[in-house]
């Protein structure tokens, strides 16, 4: 669509500080092979972790909420739905689980954005995998119940022919080398959001589709690292980044540069904590990584990550927040609130399924 024209990308300009940021990407997409390579012992640890943030997270964006013993039955054990709420949270399941096998080989084509949305609902009672019927305004609501239009999407009776025509845009680009993957796949997320094609599931749709593209081009840190995660983390400027590179796209005269900023930062975050993550695993796996769990599991009241590090001397803040980030993920703690005074405590299911050593 309007980011993805020829007139468009070539005349996209970047200062040093965006160059920067995409020649750290292509070389932390180096490292990650030194990674795999070596770590497959913990890479495999960290998969499990990525699936259980990622599912949460690109849930809670949209206010879709599951108890964590709930979450970790659904994402990790296949369990049946028994709610609207885990109905959603297993689609989202079934359509990262297919990314995450075959995103490298499945094509960028509307038969693949139909199918991974028709996973979206296959639990739901409406069906998924149809382009929306109706108009779908973004409206802004304040808290003293006032609203106003955000964002008018592309018109219903447009979608279609929207839809194909960004898929054609991307892959004439791509063939001509009219700008780098890194600049074109957030275009791309940014004008799927812009035509909004379904009725509903628009942002799960986009995350996912973030994945896959970046799969395309082997930046398959998303895989590790929830990208999900560090999208609701920093989801006041994912959310105005996108708003403020949506005005004036209809008449191709947007600005572009503070999603595509947003885009790489997240990006980079998450390769940092990868790098930070595989050295930390390394170095505390065995005696330091058992030391902090079995401390954790005597805990019968709500404890602290300082309270653990105290116990724990010799271990780093570092090694802690791992440690407990894969008991969560696990399903064996949950955090009792958000931000630097939140705790955390342990499940009903910890004593069932955490053992100290583990």
């Amino acid at each position: 669509m309007h980011s993805l024209s020829p007139d468009y990308l070539t005349k996209l300009r970047f200062d040093t500080r965006q160059l920067a940021s995409m020649r750290a990407l292509g070389e932390y997409r180096g490292k990650q092979q030194l990674f795999v390579a070596q770590s497959p012992e913990v890479l495999s640890d960290l998969r499990q972790i990525a699936v259980v943030e990622s599912t949460e997270s690109s849930n809670r964006l949209e206010g879709v909420v599951v108890p964590t013993h709930r979450l970790k039955s659904l994402v990790l054990k296949n369990a049946t739905p028994q709610s609207r709420s885990e109905q959603e949270v297993a689609g989202y399941r079934d359509a990262l689980g297919l990314i995450h096998e075959s995103g490298e080989q499945m094509p960028f084509s509307e038969g693949t954005v139909l199918q991974l949305h028709g996973m979206l609902y296959r639990y739901m009672p409406q069906p998924g995998g149809r382009w929306k019927a109706t108009n779908n305004d973004i409206v802004e609501r304040y808290p003293d119940g006032r609203s106003r239009i955000r964002f008018r999407p592309v018109a219903a009776h447009l979608t279609p022919m929207a839809v194909t025509d960004l898929m054609a845009r991307y892959r004439s680009a791509l063939d001509q080398h009219l700008a780098d993957p890194l600049v074109l796949v957030p275009l791309v997320i940014l004008d799927f959001l812009c035509i909004h094609p379904f009725p509903d599931g628009n942002g799960r749709m986009a995350r996912l589709l973030t994945l896959q593209l970046l799969y395309h081009f082997d930046y398959v840190v998303g895989r590790f690292i929830s990208l999900e995660r560090i999208f609701e983390e920093s989801k006041e400027s994912y959310y105005d980044t996108l708003k403020a590179s949506s005005q004036d796209w209809h008449e191709a005269a947007h600005t572009t540069a503070p999603w595509l900023d947003y885009f790489w930062g997240a990006v980079l975050r998450a390769y940092k904590e990868f790098e930070e993550r595989v050295g930390t695993i390394e170095r505390g796996r065995g005696a330091k990584g058992d030391r902090v769990r079995s401390e954790v599991l005597k805990r019968q009241r709500p404890f602290s990550i300082s309270e653990i590090e105290e116990s724990c001397p010799g271990v780093s803040r570092d090694m802690v927040r791992v440690i407990l980030r894969a008991m969560k993920a696990e399903g064996s703690i949950a955090p009792t609130g958000k931000g630097r005074a939140a705790k955390w405590q342990r499940t009903q299911e910890s004593e069932a399924d955490l053992k100290p050593g583990r």
